[in-house]
């Protein structure tokens, strides 16, 4: 259906920031939630922040809030995850994902990327 290609991470020091993208291939149809999820070792996969690609609803954790900016780009079927004052407990996998209904909880989410290192130092 949908196929998602994340990249844009990187090792970064605190306060430093990086951007994420997310690259859709396929149909993205209207209904859909774009989001963004992370798994660091030992943890379970959270939820970061996602949007809505028909309304642009935007939904994030609240550790990101203030910090994290999710967006997107409809014409190139492209979701960007903007990270600033990035922190240690920031550092994970980081995954681009595709669902319905529920904008925030991952077992609503079925297509998945292969995800992006994101290392913060310090």
């Amino acid at each position: 259906q949908v196929q998602l290609q994340e990249s844009g991470g990187g090792l970064v020091q605190a306060g430093d920031s990086l951007r994420l993208s997310c690259a859709a291939s396929g149909r993205i149809f209207s209904i859909l939630n774009i989001g963004w999820f992370r798994q660091a070792p030992g943890k379970e996969r959270e939820f970061v922040a996602s949007i809505n690609w028909s309304t642009g609803r935007t939904y994030y954790v609240d550790s990101v809030k203030g910090r994290f900016t999710i967006s997107k780009d409809n014409t190139r079927n492209t979701i960007l995850l903007q990270m600033n004052n990035l922190e240690f407990e920031d550092t994970a996998v980081y995954y681009c994902a595709a669902g319905w209904p529920a904008p925030t909880n991952a077992r609503d989410f079925r297509s998945w990327g292969q995800g992006t290192q994101v290392t913060v130092s310090s």
